[in-house]
């Protein structure tokens, strides 16, 4: 018998992006998928132990990285337009 995958609530996501955050969002998405972490370390061609790491918010995955599993995962990470005087 294959063993249950423990859903994770989508975190609260209107809050400054921080590698914990993106970390939870991550998780909370593969296990609403009802992916196994080797499932989709595999499906986003990472290592099991960078997956796990990514989902811990350790912050010492590579950005590139990160952005593959989103990817993989179908996470969409946007950046809002600014204008030029936002800053004073």
């Amino acid at each position: 018998m294959a063993k249950q995958i423990k859903v994770h609530p989508t975190p609260d996501l209107i809050q400054r992006l921080t590698p914990e955050l993106l970390g939870l969002a991550i998780r909370s998405k593969r296990t609403q998928s009802q992916l196994r972490l080797e499932d989709a370390a595999t499906l986003c061609n990472v290592a099991k132990q960078t997956l796990q790491d990514i989902e811990s918010g350790s912050g010492k995955s590579k950005f590139e990285t990160i952005l593959q599993v989103c990817h993989g995962l179908g996470i969409q990470l946007q950046i809002m337009p600014w204008t030029e005087n936002d800053g004073e």
